[in-house]
This record gives structure tokens, sequence and C-alpha cells, in this order.
């Protein structure tokens, strides 16, 4: 098959599990006679579709398999390697990935792409890692892309506190590093050659069926989805600050709804990039602009005071707690001094509003801090050594919570209470706020694009490819429907941003519902589900050579029972988190209600598609 030859993967030396298929008995199996008629069908395809028929025993069979030959060409990749230097590191940057060699024995089939005798385990191979080409040094940088947002780590801190707000952030960090750790060993126990495991929707149906699968997917979709739509109208936003001036010099600046698609253009340029080893650099630029913006802020911050005008007309003059506590006139001029707090604010103190509600405002952002762990498994999809995922991910971890603590703790301890929840907009000089604006635009789109890209794969996977018979993304045509899919996409984010009027509260509900249950809540259940089924499996039972099937001495709640008694301390600790994170994801939901009621009453409703900029005086 023609479609194999993008991917030269093989093991050195021949494969003794080398065999032909046979094409009529394969496709009986798979149902796939017609598909193979009309000429439609290919085994890239036919790796993403879900058969309800192959148990779980079997995923792991092919998947022991698959890291077995891993382990054998990585290391005679390592002994190939050339000697590290500076010029070797910009140059794998910028590297469509590691090209691995071709068994000289091997030969990809050419003409007929439709003849399933051809069809051998090596090819198999060759069409599941076709998009295998990231790295772990790829991957920190898509992690930490993803997941580092510092820009809120100061208005958490004022929220809460420098005592619980260290303490907050540790704990989630520590479990999102679990989480992310639940989600890794899964995939190394359940992805193969024969079946790949490409996103969270695969794992829960291997799991836990076909519902569950469903219904993980359109949530990812629908969370991927909205960020994409909340970054276009908050970069759209930076672009009508900038155009309008210093102190409105400039009115309302350019109009509101063409700095939306700017953005959205820039975006579907962006998009274009298919694989996510191609991103890799891009990630590497968007993670430093982001600390480059986050040096700025705590650095204006040291040498000059709060913007009491942003928080006064943000958090309320005379008349609002926060107002009366800090403003007692009302006025920019009667601000209060700065203060901090060891323990929770007072009441007044707390921008995100009074009593558990205005604190856990804070509290919300740093659960949310630490969400990305949705896109875990579509990394690993794209790794060609996943073995090394662990690393990325550790220093992923580590470098974005020593980057939270820093930033949030130096910029509290310069503003205090008068810090606004988008750092670069709590400095006073219009100038900085400029450069700052400009740099956030850049990492914001960026990372608007490696949501859209995930976004998209989830999307033409799981609806285009199973159920409309799309090709797949490593064809000719499947890149070209790649080429007109991102404008679609983007296209539609610009007119939900532009369109519905409270779209950044409604996000923080979808947020709430999707972002911590992807980072605390899934892991957990995914994780309890997987041990439960893996401890049920017993010494008599085995995998047939002969019929490729699983042999169970049982099935049904007997088998769940004993797959509990064999885990029971790690199951038991994981349903304790499983529900904890359950508890977190409804107080999360109900903030959000509550400030959507509040910004649906307060009597003010955007017009959908204005010219008139929301930043304008």
């Amino acid at each position: 098959m023609a479609a194999l030859n993008l991917a030269n993967l093989a093991l050195d030396g021949g494969d003794p599990r080398d065999e032909k298929k046979n094409p009529a008995q394969f496709t009986l199996d798979h149902g796939h006679e017609g598909d193979l008629q009309a000429g439609t069908f290919s085994i890239e395809a036919y790796q993403v579709h879900n058969d309800p028929s192959v148990l779980f025993e079997e995923y792991l069979h092919y998947a022991s398999i698959t890291r077995a030959e891993e382990r054998e060409y990585e290391g005679t990749i390592i002994k190939r390697k050339e000697p590290f230097s500076l010029g070797g590191i910009i140059k794998n940057r910028f590297s469509k990935g590691h090209v691995h060699e071709v068994n000289a024995g091997t030969v990809a089939t050419e003409g007929n792409h439709n003849d399933m005798s051809t069809v051998t385990d090596r090819e198999w191979k060759q069409a599941s890692r076709a998009a295998r080409t990231a790295s772990w040094g790829t991957v920190f940088f898509l992690i930490t892309t993803d997941i580092l947002g510092p820009s809120g780590a100061p208005w958490a801190f004022s929220n809460t506190g420098y005592g619980p707000g260290v303490a907050l952030y540790t704990v989630f960090g520590l479990m999102a590093s679990i989480s992310g750790w639940y989600v890794w060993n899964v995939y190394m126990y359940m992805d193969s050659d024969r079946y790949p495991l490409r996103d969270f929707g695969q794992a829960f149906f291997r799991v836990f069926g076909q519902k569950m699968r469903h219904f993980i997917n359109v949530l990812q979709s629908l969370q991927m989805f909205m960020l994409v739509a909340v970054l276009v109208l908050s970069l759209g936003g930076s672009v009508s600050q900038i155009s309008i001036g210093k102190d409105g010099a400039n009115g309302n600046g350019l109009c509101f709804i063409v700095c939306l698609l700017i953005i959205a253009i820039l975006g579907m340029v962006l998009g274009q990039i298919r694989t996510l080893q191609r991103f890799g650099w891009l990630a590497n630029f968007s993670v430093w602009t982001t600390i480059i913006v986050c040096f700025m802020a705590i650095g204006v911050s040291a040498t000059s005071g709060p913007n009491y005008a942003t928080m006064l007309g943000s958090f309320g003059g005379a008349g609002t707690p926060y107002g009366d506590t800090n403003f007692p006139d009302g006025t920019v001029e009667s601000a209060i001094p700065i203060r901090k707090f060891a323990g929770s604010p007072p009441d007044g103190y707390a921008s995100g509003g009074t009593g558990f509600l205005g604190t856990y405002q804070g509290i919300n952002t740093i659960i949310y801090a630490y969400g990305g762990a949705m896109l875990f498994f579509n990394l690993l999809a794209e790794m060609r050594n996943p073995w090394d995922f662990w690393k990325g991910m550790l220093c992923a971890d580590i470098f974005i919570y020593v980057a939270y603590m820093f930033f949030g703790l130096f910029q509290y301890s310069y503003q205090g209470q008068y810090t606004y929840n988008t750092a670069i907009q709590s400095i006073n000089p219009y100038n900085y706020q400029t450069a700052g604006n400009i740099l956030s635009i850049i990492g914001g789109l960026i990372a608007a694009a490696l949501y859209g890209n995930i976004g998209i794969k989830v999307v033409y996977n799981n609806v285009f490819m199973e159920l409309l018979g799309f090709p797949a993304l490593t064809t000719k045509r499947g890149k070209l429907m790649w080429v007109l899919m991102v404008p679609a996409y983007w296209s539609l984010a610009f007119v939900m941003a532009g369109a519905v009027p409270e779209l950044g509260d409604i996000s923080s509900l979808v947020g709430a519902f999707c972002i911590g249950n992807f980072t605390y809540t899934f892991p957990a259940l995914l994780k309890i589900g997987f041990e439960i089924k893996k401890g049920a499996m017993l010494p008599e039972e085995y995998f047939d050579e002969t019929t490729k099937k699983y042999i169970r001495v049982d099935s049904g709640f007997k088998r769940w029972m004993r797959g509990y008694r064999k885990t029971w301390m790690l199951t038991s600790f994981n349903i304790f988190y499983f529900l904890g994170a359950l508890v977190v994801c409804g107080l999360g939901c109900y903030s959000a209600i509550m400030a959507l009621i509040s910004a649906f009453s307060g009597g003010s409703v955007a017009t959908s598609f204005s010219c008139t900029s929301p930043y304008a005086g």
C-alpha cells in the first residue's frame, strides 16, 4: 500500500510474525468486504475504528509486543546517535521527526492499494507509526504550552492568601502529576501497532464501552472548541486595546469584530501545521514569550504602583464591598495602602467576591491551572518512543509549578489586593502593557492553534473517518481534507466568539465541567476500571495464537469483584480520588453558574458582531 511509505519504521532483522493475511477471511472478520470492493478500505482507517469484539486482554497482548519492539529498536538508535551539539538541537526543533530505516527485505506494496493479500504485520506497524515523529523534548514544550498559564497566579494568591495558595498549588499540582502518570500507564499497556490508542475516548471505550467513549469525545471536542473561541475573543481584545492607544487616544480603535477576524485568520494559517512534531518549535517559542511576559510584569510591579484604574473599573467603586474597602470615595486617588494576607483575605480585600464563593474564584484558577491531561493521549499517539513521555511530563510539571510559585508570590507581594486577574493588566505604564499584550497574542495564538489541532483530530477520527468513511490523515486525500477543515473550524470559532454575548462566563461553566474532570476525575475513573479488569485476569487464561482471540474463564460482575479484591489498595485510593474530584467539579460548576446569573442580571448585554470595542472608554 502506497500510504505505508509515509512511515518507514521497521525492526532490524526478520520479523517471525511477518505472515500474509488471507483477504477474504480478514474482511469477513471485520465487516469490510463492501469497503474492500469499493476501494475505500485502508489499514489506517481500520485502526481508528473501535471494534467491540476485541477484548480488553487482547489490547494488552498486542501492546506488550509493541512495547518490546520499541525497546529493541530505540536501543539500536541510541547506539547510532550523533554526539550532543547546539546545532543538532536547533536542527531537531525544525525537523519532521526521527527518520527510521526500513529493513532491506521489506518492500511496501505499490500498485493495487486494496490487495489485502499483501498486508503484512510489518505494514500494519508502518501504518500505525506513520504520524509518530514527536520526541520527549517536543512533548515537554507542548505540555508546557498547553498547561502553563501563570498570568492568573498572582490573582489566585490575592483571593486565597499566601498559605492556602501555596498549599493548593502544591496539592493540585501533585494530583495533576498523578493523573498524568495514570494516563501514561494506561497508554503503555493498551496501545499497539495493531490497535493504536489515539485519544481519551478510545481509552474509555476499551475499558468501559461505546457509550462512555461517545460521552468523553463530546466533552473533549466541546472543550477544545470553546478554548479556541475564548482565545479568539481574548486575543482579539488585546488587538483592540493596542489599537485604542493610551487613554483612548484613538477613540474606539479598530472595529472590534475585525480584531477577532484578524486572530481567526492567523489561526487558520497556523492551523495548517498538521503534526505535533512540527508544532514543537512553535511551542518552544510560546513558552519563552510567556516567561518574558511574566518577568516583565514582576519587574514593572517592583518599580511602579498597581493599575488602580483597571481594578476600580473592573471590581467596583463605592457601594460594592471591594470598592468601599479599597476605594472609600469611589476614586483612584482614595485607594488605601496595599495589603497582603497569610490566610484567606477578609471580605472586601478579595476581588473574586465576598464569602466562600469569592475565595473559590481564586481556588478555581488554581484547579484549572494544571488542566491539560485531556491532550496527553493525543500527544502520546504522536510520539515515536512513548517510553520517554514521563521525561517530558516530569520536566514540564516541575517547570510549571516553579513558574506559578515564583511569579504568583512575587507579584502578589508587590500589588496585594490590587492584583488583576490578567497579570499584565495589573501594571501601570501603558508601554509595558502594550508590549505584554503583543507577546501574549503570540503565545496565545500558538496555544489556540494547538487546541484546534487536537480538536480537529478528535472530530475527524471519530466522526469523519469512522462514520463517514473519510481517508486517513496520513494519505494525500486526508491531508487535503485537513487543509479544508482548518479554516472551517476556525471560522466556527470566530462566529462563536463574535455572536455569543457572555462567552467568557459560559466558557467558565464548560471549563468547570470539562477541564477539572479531564485533569482529575476521568484519569482516576479510567485507572479504576483498567486496574480492576487487568487484576481480574487468571493464570489459566491465555491468548490463542491460532484464533487470535483471548480465552477467558468467566465474565460479568464476578470478574469485576475479583479484580477489585486483587487491587483493593490502589483502587480504593482512586475511588476516594475520583469522588473528591467530583466534589471539586460540583463546586466549580456552582460558582460558574452563580457568576453567569450575576452577569446576565447585570443589565448590560453585549451586542453580537459589534464594531464597538468593549475596551473603549
